[in-house]
């Protein structure tokens, strides 16, 4: 008589085929999310306000590339001098804002005009000999991007926007008139015929931002970077320059919803498909206009995974970064609980669309 354990014996053996059938095979390696054909993971920093201890925090997150604000002012030794203490940290810069080009002279065609975009010429120079490869910037003077910070369902503050608020509460007359989309495009017009020749002989694409939200008109100041048809005119007037392109806001584009001319992945197969995406603003909202609450990606009404999916299917490399990062509890400074969530979710979409698109 075989005894108890001789039969456990007989029985174990016998199931071994079928376990081994049922065993999970071995998943596929992950892409290398630092790949050079990857989507980078970014981060907007405003270097100035940013310690050391800041930049360790986003070295934990494992994030190696940089868009820098620097602002008002920045000469070559103060980039470069910003880019060393980066590498401290492993990280790069991949994309810089030099703000001269947002003063008003500037967009609406005044006194310091010139001097002003001499200055920020010398900018994309210095961004050249540095190996920035990207100047980021936008068109929009007189904007007004919030009417109020709210608590959403979820519990964490973030920025409101209300056309009927903006309308009834907030909206006057900027300047000494008003200024027509005709306007607008000559002054984008003058500055881009003035950049352009400069950012191509430095080897730096300018990426150009649409308008936040997209109201057409705003405080007296039209808005020209509504609607697909303004970036397909932005891109002529660029002559279709490999070193011009798009900062694609994701979360810009869904305020709009139907009147934007084009949807989100519309937009990506379109300029995608073109190579004409430089950065893209990975921010979701609540709801198409005329009343949105920004919020986290995984909390707004697009689908962010999609978004993610569509950028791999046009194999768009360029860097993807976290947007007005909504306020958790104890949050402060650059946020960095906020931060953490966006960066860990966008790289969770990221590993995802790489396995399902290649």
């Amino acid at each position: 008589m075989p005894t108890r354990r001789d039969a456990f014996k007989l029985v174990s053996t016998a199931a071994l085929p079928a376990l081994a059938a049922a065993a999970p095979s071995p998943s596929k390696a992950a892409i290398d999310e630092y790949q050079p054909g990857n989507i980078k993971l970014s981060h907007r920093m405003p270097i100035r306000n940013m310690n050391d201890e800041d930049l360790l925090f986003l070295q934990q997150l494992g994030v190696r590339w940089a868009r820098i604000e620097f602002g008002n002012s920045a000469d070559f030794a103060m980039i470069k001098a910003t880019q060393d203490r980066l590498a401290k940290f492993g990280m790069k810069i991949y994309s810089g804002v030099h703000y001269a080009y947002r003063e008003l002279d500037v967009q609406l065609g005044r006194g310091r005009r010139d001097q002003l975009i001499e200055t920020y010429c010398t900018f994309l120079k210095d961004c050249g000999k540095l190996g920035i490869p990207v100047a980021n910037y936008d068109w929009h003077p007189a904007n007004t991007y919030t009417t109020a910070e709210v608590m959403t369902p979820r519990g964490y503050k973030a920025r409101q926007f209300k056309l009927s608020d903006f309308r009834s509460k907030v909206e006057k007359q900027a300047f000494e008139r008003e200024y027509s989309t005709d306007d607008i495009w000559a002054t984008y017009t003058y500055f881009m015929k003035a950049v352009l020749p400069i950012a191509e002989k430095a080897n730096v694409r300018l990426a150009l931002h649409p308008d936040d939200p997209p109201v057409a008109k705003m405080n007296g100041v039209a808005k020209v970077l509504v609607h697909y048809d303004g970036y397909k005119r932005a891109e002529e007037i660029a002559g279709n320059s490999k070193h011009w392109g798009l900062t694609f806001c994701v979360g810009t584009w869904s305020e709009g919803g139907t009147q934007m001319g084009k949807d989100v992945f519309e937009m990506i197969a379109d300029f995608g498909g073109r190579g004409k995406l430089v950065d893209i603003h990975f921010r979701n909202v609540s709801s198409p206009m005329p009343e949105f609450i920004e919020s986290f990606p995984d909390d707004g009404y697009m689908d962010m995974y999609q978004v993610m999916k569509a950028l791999r299917k046009v194999k768009f490399n360029g860097t993807v970064v976290p947007d007005h990062v909504p306020q958790l509890a104890g949050d402060t400074g650059i946020r960095r609980a906020g931060t953490a969530y966006c960066i860990a979710y966008m790289r969770a979409l990221l590993r995802r669309a790489n396995e399902e698109v290649g």
